[in-house]
């Protein structure tokens, strides 16, 4: 068994910075963490500045990528915006879904993420004729990921009409699969591997009928997978709830299965404190997202009460307005510090822990996001001397990366034990800033 050794000069352990540690690497996991070394030992691969485990991207819409910039034109709401998310969606094909989700994967592996969860509800062909392989533009994903060196949970998703009680519209038919037992189905020919694993998704409550909720969530349970759900963004979509169903989205999901310790909530925006008892009592996590609700004007969620009632808290970057989760995490603390008038709501070392091991356990990743014997050998390392983070002593390397860090001070990303960013450049997409500008033109032209 071949062993590599990484020496790190500082190294976040879950509850402090710790000075020279080295980190023996076989077979893609960690086997040993060895405190007190001052030095690197001969033959280690020396890692400067402050390693963390890798971060886990909990909520990503790949394709939202080619909408930065573009949807910052004039003004306009949420709904104005998902009209040019359709536009794009319109253009793909899995040729060049692959082309720009391996740039988008790149961009988050120079960010120090190690694992992404794709909510992925682009199924099928224009007007929603399947392709010859049904879950072409799943795989596409799936191989993109692999290309660009990290781990992904292919969130298939179920979306299967317009709202409550109305049919997919023309921007739509791409996404539907009909009914949940052809999702069921579709879905059934995705499998986990090395870098992959298949999880679930419900769009919404108003994408999928109450009575189709129970098949997503068996599908999920029967194989101890993950489930997410985008849970009360909107606050036009709490509305239309009550007005069809006489209750909470939250009330709704939990009336069908839904909710659970394997389910997570994206968003969980607007709740009532019944809603947030419920995520709390059935330990259902939520993925904050704080760059794409501030960039949506969704709302600030109350994630401090859900945390308090039992609800894991992770990020994601979502609609890739940014991707940098570092400032995700920052955002959720000074969102929260802006609502409440009030400072220290999550310390930093609470901040990472939702960035890194509990993003990977709502991804179904238990094994990883965290320094240890065991886990895997996913790890990033953020440089401490650069204009934003120089200054600080060391050991307030934590405070210093959720603080003042963001994805440009990552210098190292390792997965599996092996390189896939060395000293700020992607190993696999060496221009990848290029190659997200040719997937982009290819759509837009």
């Amino acid at each position: 068994m071949q062993v590599t050794t990484y020496w790190l000069e500082h190294a976040w352990l879950g509850t402090h910075v710790e000075p020279g540690v080295a980190v023996d690497v076989a077979d893609g996991r960690i086997t040993a963490v060895r405190d007190g070394v001052q030095d690197p030992p001969q033959g280690a691969q020396a890692l400067r500045g402050l390693t963390l485990p890798g971060l886990a991207n909990a909520h990503s819409h790949a394709f939202h990528r080619a909408l930065r910039g573009t949807v910052q034109v004039g003004s306009g709401t949420f709904w104005t915006w998902r009209e040019v998310m359709y536009d794009v969606a319109a253009r793909l094909t899995p040729d060049t879904y692959f082309a720009l989700a391996r740039a988008v994967y790149a961009e988050m592996a120079l960010a120090g993420i190690t694992a992404v969860g794709e909510f992925h509800y682009l199924h099928h062909a224009p007007g929603g004729v399947a392709y010859a392989d049904p879950n072409a533009m799943g795989e596409a994903l799936i191989a993109a990921a692999g290309e660009a060196g990290i781990r992904i949970t292919l969130l298939d998703t179920a979306y299967l009409s317009a709202g409550f009680g109305e049919p997919p519209n023309r921007h739509q038919l791409r996404f539907s699969d009909g009914t949940a037992d052809a999702w069921a189905e579709r879905a059934d020919g995705l499998k986990d591997g090395e870098h992959v694993r298949i999880g679930a998704a419900i769009h919404s409550v108003r994408a999928v009928p109450a009575t189709e909720l129970p098949t997503v969530a068996a599908w999920a349970s029967a194989r101890n997978a993950p489930l997410h759900v985008h849970l009360s963004e909107q606050t036009a979509e709490n509305d239309a709830c009550r007005a069809a169903h006489g209750r909470t989205p939250t009330r709704l999901l939990a009336d069908h299965g839904v909710l659970g310790a394997r389910t997570t909530g994206v968003h969980n925006t607007h709740l009532t404190d019944d809603d947030i008892a419920l995520l709390g009592s059935t330990a259902t996590g939520t993925c904050m997202c704080p760059t794409t609700e501030r960039d949506l004007a969704d709302g600030i969620g109350p994630a401090p009460a859900l945390q308090a009632a039992g609800s894991p808290l992770c990020l994601g970057s979502d609609s890739h307005a940014v991707i940098d989760l570092f400032e995700e995490a920052r955002a959720m603390e000074l969102d929260e510090r802006l609502r409440s008038r009030t400072r220290g709501h999550w310390t930093a070392a609470a901040l990472l822990r939702a960035a890194t091991a509990d993003g990977h356990a709502a991804l179904g990743w238990h094994e990883a996001g965290r320094l240890a014997p065991g886990a895997l050998a996913d790890f990033t390392t953020l440089a401490l001397d650069t204009v934003r983070t120089a200054g600080p002593a060391p050991r307030l390397g934590a405070e210093t990366a959720v603080f003042a860090g963001s994805a440009a001070d990552v210098r190292h990303t390792v997965v599996g034990g092996r390189h896939v960013v060395r000293d700020g450049v992607h190993a696999a997409v060496p221009d990848a800033a290029r190659a997200l500008t040719e997937a982009i033109a290819a759509l837009h032209g």
